[in-house]
């Protein structure tokens, strides 16, 4: 199986998680996901009120210039750290 059929999968199986990651997490998985999807972050950056968009920006912008199978290797990885805690 390939890298990109594998991190479908784990996405998948990602999203199915019984328990809910916390914040942080969630992030890592956020940052992973939208370098996978989209590449480096091509969006503006959003104001200080928005804490919760203002996070995310910052998670997946972290991860600028990482080529997207890097990013969907590092997803699969991140998946299969959490998996035996949230699955």
């Amino acid at each position: 199986m390939d890298v990109s059929n594998k991190f479908g999968t784990a996405c998948e199986k990602a999203k199915a998680f019984t328990k809910k990651p916390s914040d942080e997490i969630f992030l890592e998985f956020y940052g992973l996901y939208k370098q996978s999807t989209a590449g480096d972050c091509n969006i503006a950056k959003p104001g200080g009120i928005d804490l919760k968009g203002k996070a995310k920006w910052d998670a997946w912008n972290s991860r600028k210039g990482m080529s997207t199978d890097a990013a969907k290797a590092a997803y699969i990885q991140c998946y299969q750290k959490y998996a035996p805690t949230y699955a």
